[in-house]
């Protein structure tokens, strides 16, 4: 099938990535010749050498010259930023191990927070809480609280933790509508983040890990069962 789209190597990394996540293209299989491919997307081959090179990046495929490009097993050669991908090919699945992952490294990074805050996170912090309670829609409310995580991420002063959480959040954002049931009543939402931001700007380690927990496993069950009560 032809693809016409404005940006082209953008449509093509997704089709071919697509392929290989489907299984279309297993691992350890070959992908069809440059030739074939370009003929067989409607692209030219510099479009194909452009969107393999990303894949490659991504860690789903090799190209060797003279050989061709070989499907690698995401599940070893891949990282974090395939999340995003993986929750809207795959659902279910990766949505739960996400979740888990989002409650077992948040209750630590916002207890690492509360040790390390400044002055600055807690301001940030608290306007941030205050815009989610102030949100005329619960899409912008849902949005100021993924920028109260990234705060939260950059106060615990560890920046692998911040790249951790910007994964999990590239992983949600995509597919935030359908979990958005926390977020219907601003004013709630942010009652249920008091306890978590009053903890860290009080430098509480013990209480943030607690409302951390308290909040993440609440959020998800009401994201999970798509009713806010």
């Amino acid at each position: 099938m032809v693809i016409v789209r404005d940006t082209l190597v953008d449509a093509l990394v997704a089709r071919l990535r697509d392929g290989v996540l489907s299984g279309r293209y297993p691992p350890g299989a070959y992908l069809p010749s440059e030739r074939e491919l370009a003929a067989e997307y409607g692209v030219t081959r510099t479009s194909l050498k452009h969107a393999l090179s990303r894949l490659a990046q991504l860690g789903l495929v090799e190209t060797k010259h003279g050989v061709g490009t070989r499907v690698l097993d995401y599940l070893s050669s891949g990282g974090p930023e395939l999340l995003p991908m993986l929750v809207v090919a795959d659902g279910p699945g990766w949505l739960e191990e996400t979740f888990q992952a989002r409650r077992e490294i948040g209750a630590l990074v916002y207890a690492r927070a509360a040790e390390r805050r400044g002055a600055g996170h807690c301001a940030d912090l608290r306007a941030l809480h205050e815009a989610v309670a102030a949100a005329q829609t619960a899409d912008d409310a849902q949005l100021a609280e993924c920028e109260i995580h990234r705060v939260l991420a950059a106060a615990s002063g560890n920046r692998v933790y911040g790249f951790l959480v910007n994964s999990l959040l590239n992983a949600y954002l995509p597919v935030r509508q359908l979990l958005i049931a926390p977020f219907r009543d601003p004013g709630r939402a942010a009652g249920r983040l008091t306890p978590l931001v009053e903890a860290v700007c009080a430098g509480e380690a013990g209480e943030a890990h607690t409302a951390a927990v308290r909040y993440l496993a609440e959020t998800e069950r009401l994201m999970l069962s798509g009713e806010d009560r």
